[in-house]
């Protein structure tokens, strides 16, 4: 009720006008289902009584069904009955020993009679059960009362019980449940609103008696998780077998409530709700499951309220981020983690279903420099660290080039179309922005047509691993770009940096030369692998590739080691690739 209450105080009513506008209408909606469900209630009860001979002759069919008593089987114990009647002999008349025989006594009568009551003591009888319910209702109103008057007042108290030193963690923390608890509430009442008149118009085609009381009945139920829908259905199914001395109404009633719950619970769920709620499916029937056990039919009907203020703490509250990560809808993993822990198992598939289902959306250069990259650097991280030794991490590497060779086998489009954020797979919004901007990089460059081999004698790229295979893998992804956009290039691994200092046979095609690392703390190294690279490939430029710097620190990176350029990006280097491989500008900038 409380957006009620605040579109009145927009509307300048004043709040406690508001506050009791808004509570009588709550009030006059729940008397009005009430009085409607007891009148549908009352004409169903008078009609029950012609449902009975129809109930009694399905269930005697049914009996017979299952006991094999079909027409064969009656006929045959009618004609052993007439058999026996005439194979029986007459009955006599009883002898006189049979006649002194004394009657059976007749059993006597009993009768009950109550003990009077007194009006008072008859009238207590009648109002005790309830005395409790009506007490109930009243503590409940008299709390959404008080709660809506003292909103604000209450806020403050909670912010200060939470901490008032941190007020911004805080409020975003209060903001936050309060969202997304108000967006639950107010769909899930207009969704199953919707659902209950849907029902009563079904059931009311299908001529099932009293359809506003199960329409009214269905839109309560359908705030209880998964028992609900059982008990919307539930009773018109048992109904329409009363009232159809056949099977057909009893049919389409379960047709009905099938499709119209498929629909509900399949497409327009997932549409309306989204991820308001911020818990996994999991942690639905988790959360259900533990607050039924504690509170009963209350915690199953405040199950997933209170599950969301768990997760809310959970990602505001560092010492209860496990909630989060337990109960939560966001990934568990990044995708570049994933990325790194496929290859660290050496599962190539998976990684490639990854890549194809970004793929579809996203320039492979963009995959690449926000998901592979990514994962390289932690993979480099743990190598610095100890935690990945060289066995391990050329496992790893053989596992990236062999993805790298899959997705080349696979039909990826160079510039796929972009589509609609509701056709987007994942829900990551960061990763989702972060990929839109890598695609931006290689915006426009050219492509050759496909089936397009690269002319003879055209400029050839060397990407040369700095250090180790990691090195060599980022290496492979860059030439697998150059490839695409029609510049041939080859990949060497570090050991190419410790050969002789004389040029390779091939040397002479080599117009470019990619430096490729993933470690760039120690620019002292990378300066005299360049330094080697000028000796080895003589008249080539010769392009770092510092993979995971900013701009910044690539700048500074390209002057300390002297290099003719420096790219931390895939995107920015294929883009660097193509433009200093083409004769026209490479002669160009030869006569400047």
């Amino acid at each position: 009720l409380a957006p009620l209450v605040t579109l009145l105080r927009h509307l300048r009513v004043g709040r406690v006008p508001a506050v009791v506008a808004a509570v009588l209408l709550a009030v006059l909606v729940i008397v009005g289902a009430g009085w409607l469900m007891g009148r549908q209630a009352a004409q169903l009860a008078g009609d029950l009584p012609r449902y009975q001979a129809t109930i009694r002759d399905k269930i005697t069919s049914l009996r017979e069904a299952a006991t094999g008593r079909g027409p064969v089987e009656r006929v045959a114990e009618m004609l052993q009955e007439l058999s026996n009647e005439f194979s029986n002999p007459v009955s006599k008349t009883p002898g006189p020993a049979q006649a002194d025989k004394p009657a059976p006594p007749k059993p006597v009568p009993v009768e009950v009679v109550g003990e009077s009551r007194s009006p008072v003591a008859s009238m207590k009888a009648f109002l005790g059960p309830l005395v409790h319910p009506i007490a109930t209702i009243g503590l409940v109103g008299i709390l959404v009362v008080f709660i809506l008057m003292q909103r604000n007042d209450l806020r403050n108290r909670l912010i200060r019980l939470a901490g008032s030193h941190d007020l911004q963690r805080t409020t975003a923390a209060m903001n936050d449940a309060a969202e997304r608890l108000s967006r639950f509430f107010l769909i899930q009442v207009l969704l199953n609103a919707s659902f209950g008149i849907v029902v009563g118009l079904g059931l009311w085609l299908i001529g099932i008696p009293s359809p506003v009381l199960w329409g009214i009945v269905a839109a309560i139920s359908r705030f209880i998780p998964y028992v609900g829908v059982v008990i919307a259905a539930g009773f018109p199914i048992v109904l329409s077998a009363a009232v159809d001395p056949n099977w057909g109404m009893l049919l389409q009633t379960i047709a009905f409530f099938a499709i119209i719950e498929f629909l509900v619970g399949q497409v327009v769920e997932p549409l309306l709700y989204g991820h308001s709620t911020g818990l996994s499916p999991v942690a639905v029937i988790a959360s259900v499951t533990f607050w039924t056990w504690l509170w009963g039919g209350v915690g199953l009907l405040l199950a997933t309220p209170l599950t969301v203020c768990l997760v809310v703490l959970g990602r505001h509250v560092k010492p209860l981020e496990f909630l989060e990560v337990m109960f939560g809808d966001r990934p568990p993993l990044t995708a570049a983690e994933i990325f790194y822990q496929r290859m660290l198992a050496g599962d190539a598939d998976e990684g490639l279903e990854q890549a194809e289902a970004l793929l579809t959306r996203h320039s492979l250069a963009a995959y690449y420099d926000e998901i592979a990259l990514k994962g390289l650097a932690l993979a480099q991280h743990d190598a610095n660290r100890g935690a990945l030794d060289a066995k391990r991490a050329s496992r790893v590497a053989e596992t990236i080039e062999q993805l790298i060779e899959e997705i080349g086998d696979s039909d990826v489009t160079i510039e796929p179309e972009p589509k609609d954020a509701g056709e987007r797979a994942d829900g990551d919004a960061e990763l989702e922005a972060r990929l839109v901007e890598a695609d931006g990089r290689v915006a426009g460059l050219p492509v050759p047509p496909d089936g397009t081999e690269p002319p003879a004698g055209a400029p050839v790229v060397l990407c040369v691993g700095g250090r180790n295979a990691l090195d060599r893998s980022c290496g492979a992804m860059l030439a697998q770009l150059l490839g695409r956009h029609g510049v041939p290039a080859r990949v060497e691994g570090h050991e190419f940096l410790a050969g002789p200092p004389m040029a390779p046979p091939d040397a002479h095609g080599i117009r470019l030369v990619v430096l490729s690392v993933l470690d760039a703390s120690s620019p002292v190294q990378i300066r005299y692998a360049v330094r080697r690279l000028r000796r080895r490939v003589p008249g080539a430029r010769i392009l770092v590739g510092a993979w995971g710097l900013d701009q910044d620190g690539s700048g500074s990176l390209c002057d300390a080691a002297r290099s003719d350029g420096c790219a931390s990006r895939l995107g920015e280097a294929l883009r660097l690739c193509l433009d200093r491989t083409e004769p026209a500008g490479d002669a160009a900038r030869d006569a400047a």
